[in-house]
């Protein structure tokens, strides 16, 4: 693996998946492949889970870590041809060349602005990382993807399904805030990729990128598509047609302990208790969040020993 900025950067998911699993049973056998190497997180935006773990997991292989939030940094500059005489005071090129004199990885997480549509799929920002880095990138969250999220979904359905092909069910759920599509797009990335039966509902006028989403079934009916259903992901998305806005906040969509039945929950994290899914559903035994939380570090410490090894081959 020479970079990972989306799941297509995994040539084998299922093994993939297993060698991380294999990692938790020991987290610090590859602690000498990391050495005298470092990795350097930028962040955009806000982050606990995605930064706590990625650290965690360079650590546990031996890394040097440094994390820079860009809002204590220079106000940074994509676009070219521009004339900086504004608000931008250093340009990509420039910067991404000398964080890459400083890291042997950089590791970035940028939002989309849910204002600009051409600007956000275009990924301007990782994009211009991995045009202009000299070392390998990783996506931490990005405008349309959060491909660490996947990786670490696929380890926690993988370790708790019970059946060889569970049904999975991507639900839309409310929420006070226009959010990206990236974790939903992840989401489905995933599914194009494990042996499952998937189906995705939300209120009409949410349909995610069809570029994305395929030949997935949509159920409009939340309750019709949980039937039967091993595993329910929820996560509030903004429109995608009507780009980045709220068309409704329906209460009905939140998860309840009622709806969810059997089926094991699941969410990315932070969730909004009693708006998103209720207290019932996140305190119950069938609540998967904080396994989710924890695999976020394996996933992104398999990512990492996979370059690291890479890296040692190059060399």
């Amino acid at each position: 693996m020479k970079k990972y900025t989306s799941l297509n950067d995994i040539k084998n998911l299922s093994d993939t998946v297993q060698k991380a699993i294999q990692l938790k049973e020991n987290p610090y056998q590859f602690t000498d492949l990391g050495q005298h190497k470092t990795l350097v997180l930028l962040f955009f935006n806000a982050s606990l889970r995605t930064r706590l773990s990625t650290e965690k997991a360079a650590k546990n292989l031996g890394m040097e870590v440094s994390v820079l939030n860009i809002t204590n940094a220079w106000n940074m500059e994509f676009e070219d041809g521009t004339v900086m005489n504004l608000s931008t005071s250093e340009h990509i090129k420039e910067a991404a060349m000398v964080i890459s004199q400083y890291a042997d990885m950089i590791a970035v997480r940028a939002f989309p602005t849910l204002k600009d549509k051409e600007k956000d799929t275009s990924e301007i920002v990782l994009n211009s990382f991995i045009k202009y880095a000299t070392v390998p990138v990783i996506n931490m969250e990005s405008a349309t993807d959060h491909p660490l999220q996947a990786l670490a979904d696929a380890i926690t359905i993988t370790e708790t399904k019970k059946v060889d092909k569970p049904k999975v069910v991507l639900s839309w759920a409310p929420h006070p805030k226009a959010l990206p599509h990236s974790v939903a797009n992840a989401f489905v990335h995933l599914m194009h990729n494990m042996d499952v039966e998937f189906v995705i509902t939300h209120p009409k006028g949410y349909e995610l990128d069809s570029e994305i989403t395929k030949h997935f079934p949509v159920e409009y009916n939340q309750e019709k598509a949980f039937e039967n259903a091993d595993f329910i992901y929820a996560k509030n998305w903004s429109s995608f047609n009507d780009y980045g806005k709220i068309l409704n906040e329906d209460p009905n969509w939140m998860i309840t302990k009622e709806k969810l039945g059997n089926a094991k929950f699941m969410h990315c994290l932070p969730i909004r208790r009693n708006v998103v899914a209720e207290d019932a559903v996140l305190d119950g035994e069938n609540s998967l969040v904080i396994e989710q939380a924890n695999n976020r570090t394996f996933a992104a410490q398999i990512v990492l020993k996979e370059i690291l090894k890479t890296m040692s081959k190059e060399n």
